[in-house]
């Protein structure tokens, strides 16, 4: 309900609606792309030593630990690291650290849904890109004037990636624009854009802790880019909040970069996982876009999206739908357990006529 008090701004938001988090009981839950399996036992080990009488004290204004972390997991300079609560946080400051009075930015037509809210937040204009009827990204269709580019790598929800040798492209193509390459997903199957940033100084890259590290509950993201967009960067945060990760979350992120073995058994398990998904699915009749994710964006011949999450739903299965054009038929479903994905299957077979 609007109130009289609200300014303009606020009254014509249209916010982000995040994925549903259920109380019910048993449930099997793969709507939010949660990793399904848990953080490392070192990450659980080093929150607790960092429990104690220190939590009366800020943490650390610029994590300089976990700056230093990703720095050597990812071949940069501590200063070409940015990090925020979260890669939405990180994604909200670029909006307005480099979008902000720059003309209209570009996007894909089905992307991460969150780009337009903050466009509507800080009034930058903006333009949707048509993806192919594949649901690929064609770099072509970004050479034209624009005030920054800014897509997921994997594409969400679609899972679909572009090749690192296309994601230069478009780079390069847009010297005079900032080029931001979302890359929440990337540890799943794609090949990140990282190693670009030294040669390509309109190149930010924004990645999460959430997925692959099992860490969406101590909200950790960051930015890799050249020193002068991450003092750009740093500008907005310091104007906002200097203090956006706590000194437990920054424990936690030390050290899940210090466990690279746990890191690749987790990321092979989710990706075996979803390949034994996508055959269950195909096998019942669906049609699964190519994902490097750790979720299928499937449809059915028979049943539409919003019907088969209904009915799932009323089987103890939670999925995303999206009710938007070109996806209304899909459903996003996450890579779960074996267990979690047997009973998704063991509800399909009860639901598909």
């Amino acid at each position: 309900m609007a109130s009289r008090y609200w300014s303009d701004l606020v009254t014509g938001l249209d916010p982000y609606v995040p994925g549903e988090q259920p109380k019910i009981a048993n449930l099997v839950k793969l709507n939010t792309n949660e990793n399904p399996f848990g953080p490392s036992p070192r990450v659980l080990e080093a929150i607790r030593a960092a429990t104690g009488d220190n939590l009366r004290l800020y943490p650390p204004p610029d994590a300089d630990s976990l700056k230093a972390a990703i720095a050597a997991y990812h071949g940069v300079a501590r200063d070409q690291v940015f990090v925020g609560n979260g890669s939405d946080e990180v994604l909200a400051h670029l909006f307005q650290a480099f979008f902000s009075g720059k003309g209209t930015i570009l996007f894909p037509d089905v992307t991460y849904s969150f780009y337009p809210v903050y466009c509507g937040l800080y009034g930058i204009p903006f333009e949707t890109v048509s993806l192919a009827g594949d649901f690929s990204l064609r770099v072509e269709d970004y050479q034209r004037p624009n005030g920054g580019i800014i897509f997921p790598n994997p594409n969400a929800p679609t899972g679909v990636a572009l090749p690192l040798e296309q994601v230069e492209a478009l780079v390069a193509a847009n010297p005079d624009s900032l080029v931001v390459v979302d890359e929440a997903y990337v540890d799943f199957g794609a090949e990140t854009a990282i190693p670009l940033v030294a040669r390509h100084p309109n190149l930010l890259v924004v990645q999460t802790l959430s997925k692959s590290r099992s860490l969406a509950g101590l909200r950790v993201g960051f930015a890799i880019g050249q020193r002068d967009l991450i003092e750009g960067l740093e500008r907005v945060k310091n104007s906002f909040n200097s203090y956006p990760l706590d000194q437990l979350a920054i424990a936690g992120a030390v050290a899940s970069f210090a466990d690279e073995t746990y890191f690749q058994n987790s990321r092979r398990g989710v990706i075996a996982n979803r390949e034994q998904l996508r055959s269950g699915l195909e096998d019942r009749g669906f049609a699964v876009l190519p994902s490097c994710a750790n979720f299928l964006f499937a449809r059915h011949g028979r049943l539409g999206g919003a019907e088969l999450a209904a009915k799932l739903r009323e089987r103890g299965v939670v999925v995303r739908h999206f009710n938007r054009p070109r996806i209304d038929p899909f459903l996003r479903i996450t890579v779960g357990t074996a267990e979690q994905q047997q009973r998704l299957l063991e509800a399909l077979d009860d639901i598909l006529p």
